[in-house]
Formats: C-alpha cells, sequence, structure tokens
C-alpha cells in the first residue's frame, strides 16, 4: 500500500490499480482535469476504481489509433489519479472529472476479465529547493508571462493561479499542463528524473514556442498592414477621382468605361443581351479598379462583346461552282455532296438560312474532317473544329458559371467568338468517343445544340444570355453509329460514308494523294512514277484499311526513297515504280490476299464480313466427334455470332428429316464449329447462313460450293434476314476470287446502289429461306422441298 500527501490529506492506494489508457492526453500529478472514456474495458476500469478507492493509473498510448492497447503499445510511466467525478452523457461516453496525484511505473500488467490491473513502482522525486531550482523558477515563471501573451489560446486566469504556487514540482506540472504540444513531447517531460530537469526542459521548450508565436505575429501584422495599405490606397483614389473631377480632367477608368459602352451598343447584340451587357458595366462603373469582382466583370464583358452578334459571311450560292470545289477536293462521296447542294438550291429559293445538322459515319480515313473543312471552303464560310474525343465533363459544351475562379465558356462559344461570324461550318470531330462521369454526360449538353428548334436560343452557363446558333451549319463525325446516344443521334441526318472501293482509292492516289506528297517530299512530276499496277499492290499487300491514311503513308515512304536518290544522283533522276519492284522501296508484303478454295469441301463455307477496316472473307469450319451433343464454338466468338450458332443448331435438328440427317444426331455426336484466324475478335450475326451451310454439309457428308459466299442472319423458322456493309463486302469477295454472293432478299434494295465495277465481276442470288441457300451452296443434297433462287 502507498501513502502519499496532498493538500494536507493522506491518500492511501494499493500496489495494484486498474489501467486506463489515454490517447492524445498526457495528465500531469496536481492537476484537475476532464477527460472522456468511450472503452467499454476503460469504463469497467472506473467502475472498479469506483468500487474501492476511487484510485486509478493512467498513461498515454504510443498510437493512439490501437483499439485494445497491450504493454508495448503503453509508456510505461503515467500518473495516479483519484477520480472525483462521473457524469454519463447521452451519447453514452463518460465525462471524468480526474485529479493527478503522483507519477508513478507500471512494472506488471495483468489482465482481470475485462479490466487490465497494472502493478505500480511511485516515483520519488527530491524537491531539491537550492539556489539554481529557484532561479530556474523565475525564470520559467517570466517566459509564461510571456507565452500567455503572445498565445491567445491560454486564458489569462491560468496566468494568475501559477503566481501564488511555491512548490516548484507544482508549478512544473502546472507549466507541463498548459503548453500547447504534442503528445509525445509532455510524455518526455513527464518522464524527467528530477524536477530540475524539468524545470530545464521547460524553459528550452517555452523559448522556441515563443520564437514560433513571435513569428506567427509578425506574419499576421504584415498581414494587416497590407489589408490598411490597401484600404489607404482606395482612400486616396476616391480622393484623386474627386479632384480630377473639381478639375475637369479625365479619368482613365471612365474612358474605359465609355469605350466599352460604345462597343456594347456597336455590337449588334439582342435587346436582352444588350440590358444585360449594359447591367454589367453598371456594376464595373462603381466597382474599385483594383476589387478581384471587377476583374471577374471585365472579362464577361470582353467575352460578350467579342462574340459575332450579326457578322455573316455570303453563302457561295453558285451551284456549279460548289461542286467544282468539292470533287476538286474529294473523289467520290457523292452523297454528302449531293446533300450540300440540296442544302444551297434550298437557301436559294426559300431565302430561309438555316443550317442543317449533318453526321458523318465511316471508318477512319474516309475523309470525313477534310469534306467538312472543303464543305466550308465551297460555300465561302469560316470553319472551325472541336474534337470530343475523350471529353467527359458537361462544362466543356455549357462552360462554367462565373462563380467559379478562372471560368470561362464553353466550346461552342470559345470557337464561335474564334469564327468571328454568325453563320461558320462547325465541324464536331468524334462525337461517338464522348464520355460520361460524375460531371456530367457533354453528349445531354449537345441536346440543345444540334436540335434546330432549340439553338435559336443556346444557353452558355458563363454568359448566361442566349445566344442562336441557328444559322450555324454543324456536321458531326463519327466511326461508328451505335456509339451515338440514340436522343442525339434522332437529332441528325445521317450520312454514311463507307470504305473506299479498289477504284477509288486507285483515282484518290491518282489524283491526289500522289500530286501532295511529290509536293511535300519536294519532287517534280519528272522525278517519280507510280503504275496502277503498282498502286493496286499497295492497296492490297501493303494496307488494310477503309480508309487512304496507309495507303498516303506508303506512298511518302517511296517519296522519301526517291528523294534520296535525287539527291545523290542530281535533279534530272527520274524512277518508274510498278508491281514488280515495289519490293525495293517498300520491303516485303505485309499482307496476303486471301482466296477462296476453288475444290469443294465438307463443312467448309466462306463467309463475308465487315471490320472497321474494310471488307473481309471468312471460313467457317465443323467438325463432328463422338460425344453427348455438345455444341463448342471456338475462333473468339462474339455473344451474337454464338447465338447464331447455336441457331443455326436449331434450324438443322427441326429440318434433319427433309435434308437427311439422322433425328437422334444429337445426343451421340458432339458438334465443333471453329471460325479461323482465333486472335481476331468476330461478332455480328451475318455468317449465320454460312455456320448453317458447313453444320448441314458435314452432317449430310456433302460439299459446299467453293466459288460462293455467303452472308445473312439466320432464324429458327429458316428465314433469312438483311445485312450490313454490302459495299465492302462485295470487295472482298471480289478479292477472293469468288464466283456467287448469296444476298438475303430484304438486302435488294442495297444491291441496287452496288457500283457496277463491283457487280461486273460477281453473279448475286437473292434468298429468303434457308431452304433456297441449301439448294445453292450444297447441289449434292437431294431434297425435293427445295426451291431454286432467281440469279441476277
Amino acid at each position: 500500500m502507498f501513502r502519499i500527501e496532498r493538500d494536507q490529506e493522506i491518500i492511501e492506494f494499493p500496489e495494484q490499480l486498474p489501467l486506463l489508457p489515454l490517447r492524445d492526453v498526457v495528465v500531469f500529478p496536481h492537476m484537475i482535469v476532464p477527460i472522456l472514456v468511450g472503452r467499454e474495458s476503460s469504463m469497467k476500469a472506473l467502475q472498479q476504481a469506483m468500487v474501492k478507492d476511487r484510485c486509478i493509473f493512467l498513461c498515454a498510448q504510443k498510437d493512439p489509433a490501437v483499439e485494445e492497447p497491450v504493454r508495448k503499445d503503453l509508456y510505461e510511466i503515467g500518473v495516479v489519479a483519484r477520480v472525483l467525478q462521473v457524469l454519463r452523457l447521452p451519447n453514452g461516453m463518460l465525462k471524468v472529472l480526474i485529479e493527478g496525484l503522483t507519477r508513478a511505473k507500471g512494472v506488471g500488467l495483468q489482465r482481470k476479465g475485462e479490466i487490465q490491473l497494472v502493478r505500480l513502482v511511485v516515483l520519488e522525486r527530491a524537491n531539491g529547493e537550492n539556489a539554481e531550482v529557484q532561479a530556474r523558477v523565475k525564470v520559467l515563471t517570466n517566459q509564461f508571462r510571456n507565452y500567455v501573451k503572445l498565445n491567445q489560446q491560454i486564458p489569462d486566469e491560468v496566468l494568475f493561479s501559477i503566481t501564488t504556487i511555491e512548490d516548484p514540482q507544482q508549478l512544473a506540472d502546472v507549466i507541463s499542463s498548459q503548453i500547447i504540444q504534442k503528445m509525445e513531447v509532455k510524455q518526455k517531460i513527464l518522464e524527467a528524473r528530477d524536477v530540475k530537469t524539468q524545470l530545464r526542459e521547460l524553459s528550452k521548450l517555452l523559448a522556441s514556442e515563443m520564437e514560433i508565436l513571435r513569428i506567427e505575429k509578425k506574419i499576421d501584422d504584415e498581414v494587416r498592414n497590407r489589408m490598411h495599405k490597401t484600404q489607404r490606397e482606395f482612400y486616396l483614389h476616391e480622393q484623386m477621382k474627386a479632384i480630377r473631377e473639381e478639375l475637369g480632367e479625365v479619368d482613365d477608368h471612365f474612358t474605359e468605361i465609355a469605350q466599352l459602352k460604345k462597343q456594347i451598343e456597336t455590337a449588334g447584340m439582342p435587346k436582352d443581351v444588350q440590358n444585360k451587357a449594359l447591367t454589367e458595366l453598371e456594376k464595373l462603373k462603381k466597382m474599385h479598379i483594383m476589387s478581384p469582382e471587377s476583374t471577374v466583370v471585365r472579362n464577361y464583358l470582353d467575352w460578350i462583346i467579342a462574340l459575332p452578334w450579326n457578322e455573316r459571311t455570303k453563302d457561295n450560292l453558285k451551284i456549279n461552282q460548289v461542286q467544282k470545289i468539292l470533287d476538286a477536293d474529294h473523289y467520290g462521296l457523292e452523297k454528302p455532296k449531293e446533300r450540300i447542294l440540296e442544302y444551297l438550291a434550298v437557301i436559294r429559293l426559300s431565302k430561309k438560312i438555316k443550317g442543317p445538322i449533318l453526321c458523318f459515319v465511316g471508318p477512319p480515313g474516309v475523309g470525313k474532317t477534310s469534306l467538312g473543312r472543303s464543305i466550308a471552303r465551297a460555300l465561302g464560310r469560316k470553319f472551325v473544329r472541336i474534337s470530343l474525343g475523350g471529353i467527359r465533363d458537361e462544362a466543356e459544351i455549357r462552360g462554367h458559371r462565373r462563380t467559379y475562379i478562372g471560368s470561362m465558356p464553353g466550346r461552342i462559344i470559345q470557337s464561335m467568338k474564334r469564327a468571328k461570324t454568325k453563320n461558320p461550318v462547325f465541324l464536331l470531330d468524334e462525337v461517338d468517343k464522348m464520355g460520361v462521369d460524375f460531371r456530367g454526360d457533354p453528349s445531354s449538353a449537345l441536346l440543345e445544340v444540334l436540335d434546330p428548334e432549340q439553338n435559336c436560343a443556346f444557353s452558355d452557363h458563363y454568359l448566361d444570355v442566349d445566344y442562336d446558333l441557328s444559322e450555324v451549319m454543324f456536321i458531326t463525325t463519327a466511326n461508328v453509329r451505335h456509339s451515338i446516344p440514340p436522343p442525339l443521334l434522332d437529332r441528325m441526318e445521317v450520312i454514311e460514308l463507307p470504305g473506299y472501293l479498289e477504284h477509288e482509292k486507285i483515282g484518290i492516289a491518282t489524283g491526289f494523294l500522289i500530286p501532295k506528297q511529290l509536293r511535300e517530299q519536294g519532287l517534280k512530276p519528272t522525278n517519280l512514277k507510280i503504275s496502277e499496277g503498282a498502286l493496286v499492290k499497295i492497296i492490297r499487300n501493303y494496307t488494310q484499311e477503309a480508309g487512304v491514311r496507309n495507303l498516303e503513308r506508303e506512298i511518302a515512304a517511296i517519296c522519301r526513297k526517291v528523294a534520296k536518290q535525287v539527291v545523290e544522283r542530281g535533279k534530272r533522276f527520274s524512277v518508274a515504280v510498278s508491281s514488280n519492284n515495289l519490293h525495293v522501296y517498300l520491303g516485303s508484303s505485309k499482307f496476303l490476299d486471301k482466296k477462296a478454295d476453288g475444290t469443294n469441301g465438307i463443312g467448309v463455307a466462306t463467309g463475308l464480313a465487315w471490320t472497321e477496316m474494310g471488307g473481309d472473307i471468312l471460313s467457317v469450319e465443323v467438325t463432328l466427334m463422338e460425344g453427348k451433343g455438345k455444341l463448342i464454338l471456338t475462333g473468339q466468338l462474339g455473344e451474337v455470332r454464338q447465338e447464331s450458332a447455336q441457331a443455326a443448331l436449331s434450324y438443322a435438328r427441326s429440318r434433319a428429316p427433309s435434308l437427311g440427317i439422322a433425328p437422334d444426331f444429337y445426343k451421340k455426336t458432339d458438334v465443333h464449329v471453329h471460325v479461323p484466324e482465333g486472335a481476331i475478335p468476330k461478332d455480328g450475326p451475318s455468317a449465320g447462313i454460312t455456320m448453317a451451310v458447313a453444320l448441314i454439309s458435314a452432317l449430310t457428308k456433302k460439299p459446299v460450293r467453293r466459288d460462293i459466299a455467303l452472308t445473312g442472319e439466320i432464324t429458327l423458322r429458316g428465314r433469312v434476314l438483311s445485312v450490313g456493309g454490302l459495299n465492302e463486302k462485295c470487295l472482298a469477295a471480289l478479292r477472293a476470287g469468288v464466283g456467287m454472293i448469296v444476298l438475303p432478299k430484304d438486302n435488294d434494295k442495297d444491291y441496287k446502289e452496288l457500283p457496277h465495277q463491283l457487280k461486273r465481276g460477281l453473279e448475286f442470288s437473292m434468298v429468303e429461306t434457308m431452304d433456297e441457300v441449301v439448294t445453292i451452296a450444297l447441289p449434292d443434297l437431294k431434297n425435293e422441298k427445295r426451291e431454286t433462287s432467281t440469279p441476277h
């Protein structure tokens, strides 16, 4: 049992006390402080203390985040404290008023139920009242007095209370508890071996803290002085303004206001916009020139004045001249050219200017962006372009409100300012590649821009006034239609730009790409001739694309090699590039032509596919194996193509008797369908009839004609549905040496629009049902129910 004297009172407590760990708090002897207790184990320890002698051992945790600390998580030295009062709060926590009694060291920890009991050794400290201690007490008292004056967080009552303390230990403990410091620093002071050491450490700490507080006060004084200086300057400016008015002198600020007012009145703004601008101008007039808000208002007025409210370019309405410009810039592309000419004819007849909203959809490199620039040149309009690829923030379209620092209008208004006319050709590139995130949906913001009924009053968040976009000719571009949000697609007139056919690429290369690259590489037409055969070989064996970008790169590579030879051998050097010497300039072929196998085969059928790079042929292979009726699909097939294979198998099972197939084949036979080139993902329903023919061929052991290619979607009832990408598929079939293409009859309208160059080398059979397909593709199969289709 330990005994200590405190204020003429003898307090006894046992060698083993309940443990109460503290987070971020260090309690000193001689101090009465409140603490909050929330842990269940700590509440139990308090109950134990209240039942016995109201004494408890307090020690700080090394890491406050530890919920159930053990011995290694606690400091060894703490304080024996007496519980004076316990109050339960509404949130279930306890507010405890405690009095620190004496320092103690925990030398053993024992768990008793939920309570931890600690065995203590009381740390006796000699009073040590000598001359050095007395001197340090006086120094520390003065330092603390200055510290309280600098630190506004410590009340003056604390300063008064320490003047009445005579005991050096009590004085040191009281000051230690009042210093605002980290827990680690306070713990170090608590662990001081004697009062002299504690006084010395406190003195050093106070000296350091006062230096920091003096620097903070200096910084605060400087800020205050600057504020006073700004107010003083404002007062002097106002005085100078009054003096100038008395003398009749002109103020620069008011001169600027007058200029802005004149610009607003002559900008041709609508009445409501002009009133808004004049209101903002009045605000600016009353603001001090150094005010941050004046900069915001001035920027707003600059934007609203700079916009083209009434400036227009005169349209070139001579249709023949426009036709010549469009033809000179682009080969083919008849549909978009025809649509532009129709638009001009409507303007000429109706005298109404309302810009159409066109959407060019096509694979990369077919000239969508350059066609927009060409349209602007043909019409005599300004051209502006913004790329929407990767945009995820609605504010990119509509702008930011002026409440935000650094706010500005959206890209639509910025581009209109750059165009300087009210009726430019406005290209919104890559409209299918916008994203959506927490900042909003930019495609939804475009709905107002691209709606002819709404864009006459487009509202930008920054301007906060209506702006008329109805005279703008909007053109959007996209690679695929299905990625465009449906509400946005509904507002646009879609014009498909399919991939170029081989003869079109040759025409583009001859008329556009070769002359362009000769100019860019510094060559003359006499230095280089590229034959048509060489161009055909480049298109087939060195590029694989729907557009002409890679074709232009290969031509540029030839030109660079020839340019090097011209520099080495002289300007009169000339060379003719043909299919025979093309490899000298471009190396080995990068792609090989796919050729259809000319011999009939069992379980193998040739189909046609559309890709973003153009058309392609694909083989479908079917193998039968003994098994339990499993359908195995390989070749990296997408979900839609897998469903086509399942539909083909179901059709074959339903028609098994009429096709001469054993009705129960599916019970003991596994069917493996494979589409070669397994590294390439494949999807879409157009291979449905190809899979069905290959499957029926394998089941009946009858060969498929290898001079035909098939494309069409199959239904469970054996109907053949229409497909897309007919141009590209036909070109792939022509390259592969296919003699006949089997098409759905629903594609008859697309067949009629095919170029005559494609129809010339192919035979086409239109079919409605799988019975007709089987009749054509499997001539050796005897089936009285088959009907012959009529070839075109």
